[in-house]
């Protein structure tokens, strides 16, 4: 049986910021496309998801990045940030705001071990307790947080254009 690829995780690199932004574009679409691409959907994710996007989010000391990579590049990421304006529900200024492992690689812990070393830095940054929000229909998604000690604090929007997707808001440790 084929053994599963070791990954190593470090921090995000100004040479990542096109890989990311090309794993950012697979994840979201197939997390958030049900029935076909729309334009509607296609402009958004590329102009939302670009290596241009990545390298400010590397410059920005609010920010912090975390990637990992198995012996033929990242197969996921997470991004957590502080001084954010948190929505209803959460008191905490620090978010979780992506967490993304390419599909083919889910399941294998990658994942886990993602969101286990951003708390720790953060916690090594003294950033508050972590929120996130998470699409309402992500089940999986959930239930991953919800096992890993974040619990359900309120309700906010996705917005893109005029059309509004109803999110959970998780906290860490609440």
């Amino acid at each position: 049986m084929p053994t599963a690829p070791v990954a190593a995780l470090r921090p995000a690199l100004a040479t990542d910021c096109s890989s990311l932004a090309a794993l950012s574009i697979e994840v979201w679409l197939n997390s958030y496309i049900r029935e076909g691409i729309s334009g509607f959907f296609a402009d958004y994710a590329l102009a939302e998801f670009t290596a241009d996007r990545f390298a400010r989010i590397l410059d920005d000391p609010s920010e912090l990045l975390l990637v990992s990579q198995n012996r033929t590049g990242i197969d996921g990421y997470i991004r957590l940030r502080s001084c954010q304006t948190p929505p209803a529900g959460s008191a905490s200024d620090t978010e979780i705001a992506t967490l993304y492992v390419q599909p083919r690689h889910q399941g294998k812990g990658i994942g886990l071990q993602l969101l286990r070393a951003a708390l720790e830095q953060g916690q090594a940054r003294n950033w508050a307790q972590p929120w996130l929000a998470v699409n309402s229909e992500n089940t999986g998604a959930i239930a991953f947080y919800q096992r890993h000690g974040f619990t359900p604090v309120g309700q906010t929007y996705f917005q893109i254009q005029d059309t509004a997707y109803l999110n959970d808001i998780l906290q860490y440790g609440s």
